[in-house]
């Protein structure tokens, strides 16, 4: 079993060669319901095998990027639970491997941009499944449930140069739309990241700096508040109207009839996706 799982990863890399991706994204949901189960170390041994593997077969401009959860499926205990199990991976794989940071995959309360932070500072983010989450993987649409903390998590992007191409952040959403219609939740979710981008972008950095090198705690908050609770709605209106868009992808999505089109053509088809 472990040898095919093994092989249909490296059958991932023989796509990319004939695709031309620079990208495979691992997430894996292995772990133990029960103490006892099996051995920890082991597993970790065998985990660490494969990807060396998988790793030793990239090619050039190619990597992957290596995803946490700190539960789900297993109970007991998961194989990449956190991102320090993902980076001690990566570290000793070498730079093609990289962390990705789904954001609704941590314990309640966790600092996700102080993870952000470290993982650009050590070059070792690679990107983002982006979504909200109430109490544990929830998949709601990206800045949903606290759009303060993405705020904060794109502030840090920003901060350490993850806007940047070279950076080679990959943004993506990783979500599941079940009570709101998918492609307008997508449009919101990314109408969402932009304003939480834009509001980072804002943040009189400088001003920031001599705040905290003051001690004034309060003024450096300050400023951080002022930039998130500036309203950047008409200014991405504008940007878009420059770019010969729709300044309102909502408006523009309801307009184009496209909902009710794709309803009509698939009347008698068969739903695609979780076996269904």
């Amino acid at each position: 079993m472990r040898r095919k799982a093994v092989d249909h990863l490296l059958e991932c890399v023989d796509i990319m060669d004939a695709t031309g991706s620079g990208t495979l994204k691992l997430w894996f949901s292995d772990g133990l319901n029960y103490p006892g189960q099996d051995d920890l170390r082991a597993r970790q041994d065998r985990l660490a095998e494969a990807l060396g593997e998988v790793y030793g077969r990239l090619g050039e401009g190619q990597r992957f990027l290596l995803e946490y959860k700190l539960f789900e499926p297993a109970f007991y205990a998961t194989d990449v639970p956190d991102w320090g199990t993902a980076y001690a991976h990566c570290l000793r794989l070498g730079p093609k491997a990289q962390v990705v940071v789904d954001t609704g995959h941590h314990a309640p309360g966790v600092n996700i941009e102080f993870i952000v932070a470290f993982l650009l500072r050590e070059g070792k983010l690679g990107g983002f499944d982006l979504n909200s989450r109430f109490y544990a993987d929830d998949d709601l649409m990206a800045g949903a449930a606290d759009p303060f903390q993405l705020f904060r998590i794109m502030f840090e992007v920003v901060r350490g140069g993850g806007l940047e191409p070279e950076a080679g952040v990959a943004f993506m959403l990783d979500q599941c739309h079940n009570v709101e219609p998918k492609i307008p939740g997508q449009i919101r979710s990314v109408m969402n990241v932009q304003e939480a981008t834009a509001k980072a972008l804002l943040v009189d950095r400088e001003a920031l700096a001599r705040a905290q090198a003051a001690g004034d705690v309060l003024g450096a908050n300050a400023v951080l508040m002022d930039a998130y609770a500036t309203d950047v709605r008409p200014i991405l209106a504008g940007l878009r109207r420059r770019a010969g868009l729709d300044p309102d992808p909502m408006a523009a999505y309801a307009r184009s009839g496209y909902a009710g089109r794709i309803v009509a053509e698939r009347v008698g088809g068969a739903q695609a996706g979780w076996g269904a």
